[in-house]
């Protein structure tokens, strides 16, 4: 299963409460397929039927089921420029 850092654990709910997202809200990641390397991002109140539902310090990210096939021993991590502009990194897992 895709594990969150802290910094990107931070990120997802400072991305998340900014956007005036209701109580229960995450980040919602999705692919087309398993083997996928780009995926689509969104802010969501709650997750779909089928997504996996991770949460790690406060933060909580749903993952379609393509995507939780394409990171299941991926860890998730996230910078934030002078610019306010985040960029997330998907690494294997150590």
């Amino acid at each position: 299963m895709l594990v969150l850092t802290e910094n990107a654990s931070t990120v997802v709910k400072e991305i998340v409460s900014s956007n005036g997202a209701p109580e229960g809200s995450g980040l919602r990641i999705n692919a087309r397929d398993p083997e996928a390397t780009e995926f689509a991002v969104a802010i969501v109140p709650t997750p779909n039927e089928t997504d996996a539902v991770i949460e790690q310090s406060g933060a909580r990210v749903y993952l379609g089921e393509a995507a939780a096939a394409a990171l299941t021993d991926k860890t998730l991590d996230a910078k934030v420029d002078e610019e306010g502009r985040v960029a997330f990194e998907i690494t294997p897992q150590r």
